[in-house]
């Protein structure tokens, strides 16, 4: 059946939008050829969005003569703000940023474990507001929130998880009451990482692959043939909890001690380090981070070696799991630790494997490490904001 006038004017209007966001302000004679519609089909779809406050004349093509067919369109990039949030357990890290992305504001927060969870959530509401104002953004479009923990997928919620600080769960409601304008949602960090690995990242080439967060915790993302699988209860990839051998007993529902993260977590890596006699680079956040990059500085050294080695089989018992399984055919150390580790740490893994798996897998170090919570939750909140300000005009 064809479409309607108003659904083709639609899916154009759509199709020239999402390109100007790819590629950056274009020329109507531009759109024409990559949209492949016609040239008056493209100057009533320039026109349509320009009325709609949606694109505008961004500057002339130098390549072309001045005039008409010179100019260039791009996205209104102050029709929407946003803000993305990337909530830890010791605080928080937030960016607002226009409605294309561009960042304007940057701020972080810690937050001790003594604070309240009053007190705790105060202060982080506080931050987007003066972060929000010193961009310069009246009004907040989208929020996106990436935080650790299982999210329902029925409500889109943050669930009570043992461990975690309960201002976590507060400060989604606490946002959404003090921006009611604002859309606010929240997906676990390290779908947020994974998200961003495939956008921007180590796995840009990929539609399936898995992303191993080795962190402050652990835990992994699916993604399987371009989309992000979360699970029926919303727990895909809580690896943490993963029995393993090489630990002193069995994780439980409340509490992954004994699981994969009782070998691969920072504080376990940490105390591998220290067994080696490795020095952490100073500053380093997880310390167990600095210690990694450390001993990748100079592989050559014994001891930087050994503990490579080790730490190499212990993260490869996790990514044998997950390729038993799953069959992804790439797997991304991501996180601090994955970044921190780099090619000589993914090589290591991947030789390791070869051996445990008749499967073939490529293991990638992570090009975004520890920022791309921040990173996924702003190309999330952006793609919301798209969604909703892009399928409105004229139609």
């Amino acid at each position: 059946m064809a479409a309607s006038p108003s659904t083709a004017r639609a899916i154009n209007d759509r199709l020239a939008l999402r390109l100007l966001q790819q590629e950056g302000p274009l020329t109507a004679g531009q759109l024409k050829e990559l949209t492949g519609l016609s040239r008056p089909t493209v100057a009533d779809l320039v026109e349509r969005l320009t009325a709609a406050g949606l694109i505008e004349v961004a500057g002339e093509a130098r390549a072309q003569r001045r005039g008409p067919n010179a100019k260039l369109y791009g996205i209104v990039a102050g029709r929407a703000h946003l803000a993305a949030l990337d909530v830890r357990t010791e605080g928080v890290a937030l960016v607002v940023s226009d409605l294309v992305g561009g960042v304007l504001a940057e701020a972080s927060l810690p937050i001790a474990d003594d604070t309240g969870t009053g007190p705790a959530v105060e202060q982080a509401v506080a931050l987007v507001e003066r972060t929000a104002k010193e961009a310069g953004a009246d009004r907040l479009h989208t929020v996106g929130i990436g935080a650790p923990g299982l999210i329902d997928p029925a409500t889109g919620e943050l669930r009570d998880s043992t461990g975690l600080p309960e201002w976590h769960r507060r400060l989604v409601a606490a946002l959404q009451e003090r921006l009611p304008e604002a859309r606010v949602s929240v997906e676990n960090e390290t779908n947020l990482a994974a998200l961003a690995e495939q956008r921007d990242g180590a796995a840009s080439d990929r539609d399936t692959f898995v992303l191993l967060w080795l962190g402050h915790g652990t835990g992994a993302a699916v993604i399987l043939d371009g989309t992000l699988r979360r699970g029926a209860s919303g727990g895909t990839g809580e690896i943490g909890f993963l029995p393993v051998p090489g630990t002193r007993g069995l994780p439980s529902a409340t509490d992954c001690t004994g699981g994969f993260h009782s070998l691969a977590g920072a504080a376990a890596v940490a105390q591998l380090a220290a067994e080696h006699g490795i020095t952490p680079d100073r500053g380093a956040d997880p310390e167990a981070a600095g210690a990694v990059r450390a001993a990748v500085s100079d592989p050559g050294d014994t001891a930087h070696a050994r503990f490579l080695d080790t730490l190499a089989d212990r993260v490869a018992v996790g990514v044998a799991s997950v390729v038993a399984l799953l069959d992804p055919g790439c797997v991304v150390l991501g996180g601090e630790l994955g970044q921190a580790g780099g090619t000589e740490l993914a090589a290591r893994v991947q030789d390791r494997l070869t051996t445990m798996s008749p499967l073939p897998v490529e293991v990638r170090p992570s090009t975004l490490g520890g920022g791309a919570v921040l990173r996924g939750a702003l190309l999330t909140a952006r793609d919301h904001a798209q969604d909703e300000l892009f399928g409105v005009p004229g139609h």
